[in-house]
């Protein structure tokens, strides 16, 4: 890939995050900047094969930096786990004239942008998930404004808690990966925290602790739960059942993905869509932009997909010994 390249598309796969708008716009302005024409693609992989594409100018991005979710539209698409459908595609960008494609999302959208450079379509991919779980990046675009809005619904739960001398469990995003809880449940001064990549009891984790601050004169608790542990309800129940508080569950849900994105999701999602294009300018492709020691960087993409990506112990430990 060389400096003839004149075109970049752009699109953004998988679940909606926020932030994803303002990596979308420093994506195309960066690009007009440096003189290359930009194509926005609608509705990820799937417009990608349905030539659902349009060319952009520097006034299609204009107020959408406060949007959450994406102007692009977003969806999921198993087709593209075919070999047909990826040469299609491709074929599809050299016939629209896009010489390389800027992807935002998680690591299946960096798996299908690995099978497009595969192909011969040069991609960069930009982490979007509010889950913070693609293994390359410390950050991802959506995370920042999630964790916010788990705070701030938790913040009105938490007084009619306290009214009743209640135990509320409040279960958030994350079916494999437990960063939403931790983080928000720090921030809300959570009694536990139940994660899917660290083995718990009710008994042990909860209920004792309850007991203890119980003691110290503490009468309404927040339980805060990754999805991927099992359904609040039946966690609520079961707590209820061996301390005798009364216990409701929230499942906040889809409310995580909206709002407006807060100021840190802005400027990383701005960085790291400007190296995208600075990448393509270069000439390079087959990369993943992350954030990594406080700073935007790239990496191959093969070596992005084969990280691993734990909880973060040192904070997990903060959780628990702050909680008493």
């Amino acid at each position: 890939m060389g400096k003839e390249r004149k075109t970049i598309g752009v699109l953004t796969s998988g679940g909606d995050a926020p932030g994803m708008n303002a990596a979308v716009r420093a994506v195309v302005r960066m690009g007009i900047n440096r003189g290359f024409s930009v194509v926005g693609i609608r509705r990820g992989y799937s417009g990608l094969l349905a030539n659902d594409m349009d060319d952009m100018d520097l006034r299609s991005v204009s107020d959408i930096l406060q949007r959450g979710g994406t102007v692009l539209y977003s969806s999921r698409c198993p087709e593209f786990s075919e070999q047909r459908n990826i040469k299609k595609a491709v074929e599809n960008c050299r016939k629209a004239g896009i010489d390389a494609l800027v992807t935002i999302g998680g690591d299946g959208t960096f798996r299908g942008a690995l099978d497009l450079c595969r192909e011969g379509l040069p991609c960069i991919g930009l982490p979007g998930t509010i889950d913070n779980d693609i293994s390359s990046s410390e950050y991802t675009i959506g995370f920042d404004t999630a964790v916010n809005t788990v705070v701030q619904m938790v913040d009105r739960v938490r007084d009619t808690s306290q009214s009743h001398d209640r135990c509320s469990v409040i279960e958030v995003m994350g079916r494999h990966a437990g960063h939403i809880a931790l983080y928000a449940g720090i921030a809300c001064g959570a009694l536990a925290v139940l994660v899917p990549e660290i083995e718990f009891t009710i008994e042990r984790d909860v209920v004792a602790k309850m007991v203890s601050s119980l003691r110290q004169g503490k009468q309404n608790f927040i339980v805060m739960v990754a999805e991927g542990v099992g359904h609040a309800p039946a966690i609520a129940e079961q707590i209820e059942s061996l301390t005798g508080i009364d216990t409701n569950a929230v499942v906040l849900g889809y409310v995580q993905r909206g709002g407006s994105p807060t100021a840190r999701e802005l400027v990383i999602a701005s960085q790291m869509g400007h190296h995208a294009v600075e990448l393509i300018e270069q000439g390079i492709g087959k990369r993943v932009v992350v954030f990594r020691g406080g700073k935007v960087v790239d990496l191959d993409i093969e070596e992005a997909l084969a990280m691993h990506k734990g909880i973060d112990m040192d904070l997990y430990r903060v959780a628990n010994d702050i909680s008493i």
